[in-house]
């Protein structure tokens, strides 16, 4: 996998840009606010369709423009290919594949994509929402038919709240539930079987990188089913048929509940990653330290779990993490890329946080324009 170039038109700060890559480390070095992380958002656009900043395409449009566009060619299995966005205000915009247009749901996956940032430190520390949302992209990326699901299970969830308010106010009979909690249960038990099986494969993956970047520290990742008895979680011959059933029978115990809050109280909705070293939570017990480092090592087995399922390494993204990490971690973190031969993109504001002695190509932006050197 690989980016060969990638073109801007009024996109952000950018009035016009060309530029053009090999198959190494990329690295964007310049102030705060110059630009370098519109690159990284554009990358990302490129493969998932959404910013991972903004939730408005119209934000990404340079200001006082009416349109953007985005242009992206690059390698899968040495086949070249093309994506494009052009956006326009008041407008829906336009993706197309070399030239034929494209929905956002057949896009994911075609530009296998891992973004590291600030954010992502917390991946560890935050909300189960922002774990649960690293796995469904991970699997979304490897399997088209596991993102068909999650957006099928997204829209019977908003389906059946809608129907527990109408129930709640009287406006409709508590057993139109039945049909609803029966598609319910058996994509919840298809999304959990994959997230588990999943997990299994990242728990392993996760240790190997552990080990590189802490070593002696042993780190678990473990799949949470809200509400679960014991065992369900490991995988068994027919699990999605026995967890079609348990769905379906906590959907009839639980339903009183959901009916008065008007939303469903279990489902792979409000599931949760458990990651532990030694045994010992990482989320409650583990050091700041810890707890970035597990952050990155969980990121970073993403990259071999998406080069196993999908046969090639993906593209990865490291927007101002540099600053972020101590000395160590940033050094174990560069010598992991420099070992692995994927092509990465690094956004920083201080050369300082690299090795002496170049290890890619190095452009300096600032005010929208870049310069290598």
């Amino acid at each position: 996998m690989e980016i060969t170039s990638l073109v801007l038109r009024s996109y952000r700060n950018y009035e016009e840009l060309h530029l053009a890559f090999d198959a190494g480390v990329q690295i964007f070095l310049g102030a705060n606010a110059q630009g370098k992380t519109n690159i990284i958002e554009a990358l990302y656009y490129a493969a998932f369709g959404r910013s991972h900043r903004t939730s408005s395409d119209a934000e990404l449009i340079r200001m006082g423009e009416s349109g953007a566009y985005i242009g992206l060619s690059f390698l899968r299995h040495d086949v070249p290919s093309e994506l494009s966005f052009t956006f326009a205000r008041g407008a829906r915009r336009r993706i197309e594949r070399s030239g034929e247009n494209l929905r956002q749901r057949d896009l994911v996956g075609i530009l296998p994509m891992v973004l590291f940032s600030p954010e992502d430190l917390f991946l560890v520390k935050g909300a189960p929402a922002l774990r649960r949302r690293y796995l469904d992209a991970e699997l979304s990326q490897a399997s088209p038919a596991y993102y068909g699901e999650l957006l099928r299970y997204t829209h019977i969830l908003r389906q059946r709240g809608a129907l527990l308010k109408d129930i709640r106010e009287r406006l409709a009979p508590v057993d139109s539930l039945t049909p609803w909690d029966a598609q319910l249960a058996k994509s919840a038990a298809y999304i959990v079987t994959r997230r588990i099986a999943a997990t299994e494969q990242l728990c392993a993956l996760s240790a190997r990188v552990q080990a590189v970047l802490a070593a002696g520290e042993e780190l678990t990742v473990s799949y949470e089913i809200a509400h679960a008895p014991e065992g369900l979680t490991s995988l068994k011959d027919g699990m999605t048929e026995r967890l079609e059933l348990w769905y379906n029978e906590m959907f009839k115990e639980m339903r009183a509940r959901d009916i008065v809050r008007a939303a469903t109280g279990i489902g792979p909705h409000l599931d949760d990653l458990v990651l532990a070293v030694g045994g010992m939570s990482l989320r409650s017990y583990g050091s700041q330290g810890q707890q970035r480092t597990g952050a990155l090592a969980l990121k970073l087995a993403e990259l071999f779990y998406l080069r196993e399922n999908v046969g090639e390494a993906p593209i990865l993204l490291l927007d101002d993490v540099m600053s972020e990490l101590d000395a160590d971690r940033r050094a174990a973190l560069l010598s992991f890329i420099r070992s692995e031969k994927i092509q990465t993109f690094i956004t920083a504001t201080d050369a300082a946080y690299f090795p002496s002695e170049r290890m890619g190509t190095y452009r300096y932006v600032e005010a929208g324009k870049i310069q290598e050197g």
